[in-house]
């Protein structure tokens, strides 16, 4: 196994990449227009999933999520130190990039787009916003698990985890933001001090993630195992 310090660093790229290129497909998009859409902006975030969980899963698990390593955690598939370290290095990326965004971008742009920062839609409540998010992260560490962790799991590196952030932008975008992930939300609302309603985007996602590895764990038939 890789040394904690290159797992650790695995992940801070991987969290970089999909929050800065999460953010700034965001602020793009307003800058064309609204030219890419939903579709764009959840093409644009699968993608950047799938490479950056390929590139760092013989290295860390390729993670690059709060809510996900909560969810190992609770199954004992990493230690309360990784993921302590795990998720410090996940969310000083997400700040890294959504400030270098920030400084990047045109402000204007930045502005209208709150930096990416997920929101709820109108009509959206709070509580059915946790709901929606911890739904839609269900599926992703599904796929997680599916696709990655579980013995049997396919060698498709994170081309199904990418898809399912796909599908879950594209119902759940016009919603809540569809973010899944503490660190996606955490960076852009932090650079652009809008923390309303932000703590959905942890109860949500953690719910979701945490009962799907348990539900995982049972249905693979697995002994539980420790890094």
């Amino acid at each position: 196994m890789p040394s904690l310090q290159r797992r650790v660093a695995a992940e801070a790229l991987g969290t970089f990449g999909l929050v800065f290129i999460g953010t700034g497909v965001v602020v793009a998009d307003g800058l064309t227009g609204g030219g890419f859409g939903l579709l764009g902006i959840a093409t644009a975030h699968a993608i950047v999933l799938a490479v950056m969980v390929s590139a760092t899963m013989n290295i860390s698990g390729g993670l690059v999520n709060p809510a996900l390593t909560l969810g190992l955690l609770a199954i004992k598939r990493i230690s309360g130190r990784d993921a302590a370290a795990y998720i410090g290095a996940q969310l000083a990326a997400a700040l890294l990039a959504a400030w270098l965004v920030s400084q990047l971008l045109p402000d204007d742009a930045v502005r209208a787009a709150l930096l990416g920062t997920p929101q709820l839609g109108n009509g959206t409540s709070f509580t059915q916003g946790i709901v929606i998010e911890a739904i839609l992260t269900f599926f992703l560490m599904t796929a997680v698990m599916g696709t990655a962790v579980t013995k049997t799991a396919p060698a498709i590196g994170g081309f199904g985890i990418g898809l399912t952030l796909l599908f879950d932008i594209l119902v759940g975008g016009n919603l809540t933001g569809a973010a899944m992930n503490p660190a996606r939300a955490f960076g852009p609302a932090v650079v652009s001090q809008n923390l309303v309603g932000h703590a959905l985007y942890w109860i949500g996602p953690i719910l979701g993630a945490v009962v799907a590895s348990l539900f995982w764990a049972w249905l693979a038939g697995e002994k539980e195992e420790k890094e």
